[in-house]
């Protein structure tokens, strides 16, 4: 009974060493783990395709026997041409870019029994963990996946265009390559004539300013079997992701679009006006750059004389005060190539919504026209008539109302707006800068260079004295003037006779003093003119008449 225990013991050991020494049982197919796969396959493997991956090839007790990382490169092959072992090629078959798989291959669908030199012996199972990175067709075009579409879209780009675009450029497992968003500006490059590799030239056309799209091209549209020789491998699929921020034609004009005209527009801006307007400044892609409105003023230029941009010199021609309008500026109407240097890039097309504030041109007069006309009309204002009168002032925008400086000085225009004018007669004057506050205009009322609108109604009018005259007699001068005048009798008269004098003859009707000033001020200023020797006293001697006088000024 022993010796039979003993025996099966035997018998046992025996078994079990031999199991541990035996070859391992072998393979009728290849076996395929999944070890890795990505949520997203945009593309499976299929016969015919090529195929960029990494592997360790090793023995089933893991002794490695081949590594594409230790040679720092990729394995390129075609699928299914009998390029690769009859087990690698079906087991490629189905991946996904990113996938991994850990591929055991038996000796008939590997090197059989001749084995590989002295690197694989016959019969040998081999495993092989590949990462796949690359695969493509030579069938394979251009792919686009447009992402994102703005929803206005008035132009697309069409071979010949100049296009400014941000982009990032990774592989196709994506590893990136190039980034302009990293260099902090765009890629600047004519479309369509060969300015950029094949695949890149296809995948821009078409596309509107601020559409965003996936542009996947196989290498034969890319860099080729060389690759570009740091970045980007041979034989490497490339992965564009862009969006369009400018596009434009170096036979483009300006556009004018979202035209708001006024009615009535009874003139329009010819070359040489001066025009004053608020604009809002914004690259194609609606990037601001520049703004009057945040200035909290005007832009205010001559038109067609190149003291702005070519294409804002073109836009502001032809428009009506009070328009609004879109223009849009092609680079070499605007900044060029160089651009502004941190606001404007070079070769920006630039849109600027336009707002017309006022115009004028510096030969423009006083425009009057008359809104109401008394039908009895016995007399009209002259030159030195000392006028009442209502008046409505404001901008031609009608942005704000202004008074007059003083009630005894006007502009140039009011001055040639209230010529001829009957009482009860109501007028609306037109007043170009150059005839009212000028390029300096009123702080906080009237801005520089300000065509001025005046609404006015005739209300008195005192007759004015003739030119060069403050003071004139209504009857005869005395013959005894300068001693009714020396109240005294001390041969001298001091400011105060004077001054009691000349107001007793303008209360008594017999001199008028000029209309509207003050009177004091104005017998002053007689009084020192007589005083000839600036004494403070007149002396017979000094004392002349206006009609004595070799030279005329404002005295008696």
């Amino acid at each position: 009974m022993t010796q039979c225990v003993h025996r099966v013991l035997y018998l046992s050991v025996l078994v079990a060493f031999a199991a541990c020494n035996a070859p391992p049982v072998p393979l009728d197919d290849i076996i395929i783990e999944k070890t890795f796969v990505p949520e997203q396959c945009g593309r499976a493997v299929k016969v015919g395709d090529y195929v960029r991956y990494h592997y360790n090839g090793m023995f089933p007790d893991g002794k490695k026997f081949d590594s594409s990382y230790d040679r720092g490169s990729t394995y390129n092959v075609y699928v299914g041409k009998k390029q690769l072992i009859e087990g690698m090629d079906r087991a490629l078959v189905g991946m996904c870019v990113n996938e991994r798989r850990l591929v055991k291959i038996p000796p008939q669908l590997a090197y059989g029994k001749q084995g590989y030199g002295d690197i694989i012996p016959p019969d040998s199972i081999l495993h092989f963990d590949v990462l796949l990175l690359d695969v493509w067709n030579p069938e394979d075009g251009v792919q686009i996946n447009t992402y994102y579409t703005p929803p206005i879209c008035s132009r697309k780009v069409e071979v010949s265009d100049y296009v400014r675009y941000h982009y990032n450029g990774t592989l196709l497992d994506g590893t990136l390559f190039d980034s302009s968003h990293t260099r902090l500006r765009t890629y600047d490059t004519y479309v369509g004539i060969g300015w950029l590799i094949a695949g890149m030239d296809q995948g821009l056309l078409g596309m509107c300013v601020g559409e965003r799209r996936i542009i996947t091209m196989p290498p034969s549209l890319g860099y080729g079997e060389n690759g570009d020789g740091s970045d980007i491998p041979g034989q490497a699929s490339l992965v564009f992701d862009v969006v369009l921020l400018d596009l434009h034609n170096p036979r483009d004009s300006i556009t004018v679009t979202n035209q708001q005209v006024p009615e009535p527009c009874t003139r329009k801006t010819v070359a040489g006006d001066f025009v004053r307007y608020h604009y809002n400044g914004s690259l194609l892609d609606g990037t601001f750059f520049d703004s009057s409105y945040s200035r909290n003023r005007t832009y205010d230029t001559y038109v067609g004389r190149g003291y702005v941009i070519a294409g804002m010199d073109e836009g502001l021609i032809g428009v009506c005060i009070g328009e609004r309008r879109t223009i849009t500026i092609p680079p070499h109407l605007a900044y060029g190539e160089e651009g502004t240097g941190t606001k404007i890039p070079g070769s920006a097309v630039l849109v600027f919504d336009v707002h017309i504030i006022d115009f004028h041109n510096p030969s423009d007069s006083t425009e009057i026209t008359v809104t109401y006309k008394p039908e009895v009309c016995d007399k009209q204002t002259k030159k030195g008539d000392f006028v009442k009168y209502h008046y409505n002032a404001s901008l031609m925008d009608g942005s704000c109302d202004f008074y007059q400086n003083s009630a005894n000085q006007v502009v140039p225009g009011m001055e040639d707006g209230l010529k001829d004018m009957c009482v009860g007669e109501r007028r609306h004057l037109v007043i170009p800068p150059h005839l009212g506050y000028g390029e300096m205009g009123v702080t906080d009322e009237v801005p520089g260079s300000a065509v001025l609108l005046f609404d006015i109604e005739l209300m008195e009018v005192e007759e004015g004295l003739p030119e060069g005259y403050m003071f004139i007699w209504n009857e005869d001068v005395s013959p005894d003037l300068f001693t009714e005048m020396d109240v005294d009798q001390n041969k001298q008269v001091e400011p105060s006779e004077f001054t009691d004098y000349i107001m007793r003859q303008v209360t008594e009707g017999k001199g008028r003093l000029a209309p509207g000033f003050d009177p004091y001020r104005i017998i002053d200023n007689m009084f020192s003119n007589q005083d000839r020797n600036g004494d403070g006293k007149i002396t017979e001697a000094e004392f002349k008449l206006k009609a004595d006088e070799a030279a005329a000024h404002d005295e008696l």
